[in-house]
């Protein structure tokens, strides 16, 4: 079971009634002292990502926007005036701390769309292991309320989907998950530990309204978040150091995911997505995939179907028999182009090169 403590990626949502204040202004002190708490994740080796509520609240502010109801246009004029501002907090933040930021803006066609997803994932990964912390928030500059996540729960449990994060940690305005509403029934229970969400466990959450989404958004989002293997610890945000109190005890609900996000992921790509395609090797590269090596072009001897880059295909050997299934980094056209190449020919046969045909890490095995 991932805990705070053994985690090796985090993702932390962190609302808007936390980056501001009641004035609509940058919450800094708090926001320092959050950054103290993901400053003391990285040490220890851990890599913190961050998505962020804020921007439409710093700017209705910014552009004396008093209503509180406001107009799509208003909403998304606010976003564009209050991002810049956001970033620009948490810069101050962080970098006192030693970590670098950078600004991711998402819409879901970047966690729906294939294509798409595969290219912010790459993104996103590669942050991650240039050691920079991702800000992640809704593109709500151009997202309209048909085309929008909605809350930045079910945003944050797609990105640690993404990512592949072991632990996905929802600051909120309670400590976790009750029985009933903590609020409206004094006898109610704080569960510390979900095993498995199960209906009943959801239905505890179904009457809370808690921030925007509420508790039953915050449960959709860990259903998200389970089933990529990652576990789901909600908290109160607001505290001085959030993440290390909810360490060394201060309540707090751990949702505990069955597999872990390899294993998930990979469960993924074996049963649920349809092939479009196959790629056939030769015996030397079906021996090294079941050694759990990456598939190159220069053990592919045969392409079948059309597909597109990041679709599934089936591997298979010479003898017609399933070695894995695996996402493709090219399309069908360029994986002709390629068959056989060693990979350092890759990149003067395409103009680009994407690595090898299949990652190892993007391979199902056969069993």
């Amino acid at each position: 079971m991932t805990t705070l403590a053994s985690a090796r990626l985090v993702v932390v949502k962190v609302g808007s009634s936390l980056v501001a204040d009641g004035a609509g202004a940058v919450d800094a002190a708090w926001l320092g002292a959050l950054a103290a708490d993901l400053g003391r994740l990285r040490q220890r080796g851990q890599q913190p990502l961050i998505v962020s509520s804020g921007a439409v609240a710093l700017g209705r502010r910014a552009l004396g926007l008093k209503r509180r109801s406001l107009t799509l246009p208003e909403k998304q004029a606010a976003a564009a005036a209050g991002q810049p501002l956001l970033m620009r907090a948490w810069q101050a933040a962080l970098s006192p701390v030693g970590l670098t930021v950078a600004q991711v803006l998402m819409t879901p066609d970047d966690t729906e769309v294939r294509r798409r997803y595969l290219n912010a994932r790459a993104t996103l990964e590669t942050l991650l292991e240039l050691g920079v912390t991702p800000v992640v928030n809704e593109n709500d500059t151009v997202a309209t309320e048909e085309i929008r996540y909605g809350d930045n729960d079910r945003l944050a449990a797609r990105v640690a989907q993404m990512v592949g994060a072991d632990l996905l940690v929802l600051l909120s305005d309670v400590d976790g998950l009750y029985t009933t509403d903590p609020r409206r029934d004094p006898a109610a229970r704080h569960i510390p530990l979900v095993a498995a969400l199960t209906p009943e466990i959801e239905a505890m959450g179904g009457g809370a309204h808690v921030g925007s989404g509420g508790m039953a958004t915050k449960l959709a989002a860990v259903r998200i978040a389970a089933a990529a293997g990652c576990s789901t610890l909600i908290t109160l945000g607001r505290r001085a150091a959030p993440l290390l109190e909810a360490e060394t005890g201060a309540r707090a609900t751990l949702f505990a995911a069955a597999a872990t996000p390899a294993a998930a992921y990979k469960a993924w790509i074996a049963g649920s997505l349809a092939p479009q395609g196959a790629l056939v090797v030769d015996e030397g590269a079906a021996r090294a995939l079941r050694a759990g090596k990456s598939l190159l072009c220069a053990g592919v001897t045969a392409v079948e179907g059309v597909f597109d880059k990041g679709d599934a295909v089936i591997v298979r050997d010479g003898a017609g028999r399933e070695v894995g299934r695996g996402l493709s980094r090219y399309d069908a056209a360029d994986a002709l182009r390629i068959l056989g190449l060693k990979s350092a020919a890759i990149e003067a046969a395409l103009g680009y090169s994407a690595g090898p045909l299949i990652h190892a890490d993007d391979l199902a095995l056969a069993g």
